[in-house]
């Protein structure tokens, strides 16, 4: 059986560190995995007023969660928070009440900063905001990077760190696997 999981960049930035991280972590997976990128670039931001017609945008989200078996959120700190896009998309993806697509999925969250702390402080907001929205998250092994640490200059991943972002791999993957079937 293939495992589907959705994944959400928490950073629009054209040369992401998180998107590049996004990326070079499906390396790390079996082959029956697939992982595919949800688009939250395009989305208005929220209005409980569009609740009863959402956008074309917004009904795409939901969908790509609610196909998926797991959720990865690969996102920056800013602010010592999750970014706004990713907020955002939070809530489009919850609302309105009693149409959210996040009860029991199985989420994982991941992120790398230029910063010493890496993304701990915003890993923390998001795991609140998931808890509330119903979503079994992985809580160990955690994982806060540091971006030249972690990733090469084209995009793959540092050798000091393979063997960690393994483990922390297969164990996000036993976890959606777990919750998820």
């Amino acid at each position: 059986m293939t495992l589907n999981i959705a994944v959400i960049v928490g950073s629009l930035r054209a040369d992401s560190f998180n998107a590049r991280l996004a990326d070079a972590l499906q390396t790390l997976a079996p082959g029956d995995v697939e992982f595919r990128r949800l688009r939250i670039d395009d989305l208005p931001l929220y209005n409980q007023d569009d609740d009863d017609s959402p956008p074309a945008p917004v009904v795409r989200l939901k969908q790509g969660i609610r196909d998926a078996d797991g959720l990865l959120f690969v996102t920056p700190e800013y602010n010592r928070s999750i970014p706004g896009v990713l907020k955002n998309a939070l809530d489009h993806a919850s609302r309105p009440y009693g149409d959210s697509a996040f009860p029991d999925k199985p989420a994982g969250i991941i992120g790398v900063s230029i910063g010493a702390i890496g993304t701990a402080v915003a890993q923390q907001h998001l795991r609140t905001i998931l808890a509330y929205l119903d979503m079994p998250t992985l809580g160990q092994p955690e994982a806060f990077l540091k971006a030249d640490d972690v990733l090469t200059g084209n995009g793959g991943i540092a050798e000091g760190s393979r063997e960690f972002l393994q483990d922390w791999m297969d164990a996000y993957l036993a976890w959606v696997r777990h919750h998820a079937c």
